[in-house]
């Protein structure tokens, strides 16, 4: 089922870019008329996250159109989703939402919608994905000047990561205080909560590297079983076949 999802994903999405600057661009939604409805709203998100990328777009123009088709797929797949109380779904195309909203400045919309993602994560104790909301509110509340409520947002996120003992997400929570101490011009602070991401960061890195390592000794310590196990059985092969000529 996921593979079907993706490959219309991709065809639509191929289609919806072909026809993005034409109002031809509905017909994108016509091959959907033969899939069920509660397939809709996954394949509405694959589709709107290819317009996510609109960081990589070089030009003003096609960038905000890469933002409203990126709303525009994310309505629509959030509409079927409440349909069918998919609140994974729901918390989701909430959180792109405001993601969107936020780039493009309209602090009202991108703030509501964050906050129902933030109480979807809270309600299904989604603690990686309540961090990520905490994140994305305390950077929507320092862009506005709510540097008190940014800083309890970002305290919480950093409450959360440690006692989970999410590292990366620790890594992003002193990231994004040292941006919002830097903004208040508390610049000691911002080098302190800086050099702690850096930590964190140097030590996620060297835990992966030793993982890699074990992993490829692990591997490489069952290639020579393997070998020892196959060379035996050539001999003990060889033994039997002799032993049996010798018989004869």
């Amino acid at each position: 089922m996921r593979k079907l999802i993706t490959i219309t994903a991709i065809l639509l999405f191929s289609t919806a870019k072909l026809w993005a600057s034409s109002p031809l661009v509905d017909t994108v939604k016509q091959p959907l008329s033969i899939i069920s409805d509660s397939l809709k709203g996954p394949i509405f998100t694959h589709i709107a996250a290819g317009y996510m990328r609109y960081d990589t777009v070089k030009t003003k123009k096609k960038r905000q159109e890469y933002q409203d088709k990126a709303l525009d797929f994310t309505m629509q797949a959030l509409h079927y989703y409440s349909k069918y109380n998919d609140t994974t779904g729901m918390r989701s195309s909430f959180y792109n939402l405001a993601k969107v909203y936020h780039a493009q400045r309209k602090y009202t919309q991108a703030k509501w919608f964050i906050l129902q993602a933030d109480n979807f994560s809270r309600a299904k104790n989604d603690v990686p994905n309540l961090i990520n909301s905490l994140l994305e509110l305390a950077a929507i509340k320092s862009d506005i000047k709510d540097y008190d409520l940014a800083m309890r947002d970002l305290n919480e996120a950093l409450v959360l990561s440690v006692n989970n003992h999410y590292s990366h997400n620790e890594s992003a929570v002193q990231e994004s205080f040292a941006i919002l101490y830097t903004r208040t011009q508390n610049y000691d602070k911002a080098a302190a909560a800086l050099k702690r991401h850096n930590i964190i960061d140097d030590s996620i890195r060297k835990s992966e590297e030793a993982a890699l390592i074990a992993k490829a000794k692990t591997s490489d310590s069952l290639q020579n079983k393997k070998k020892v196990f196959s060379s035996n059985s050539k001999k003990l092969s060889k033994n039997v076949s002799s032993k049996k000529t010798a018989s004869l």
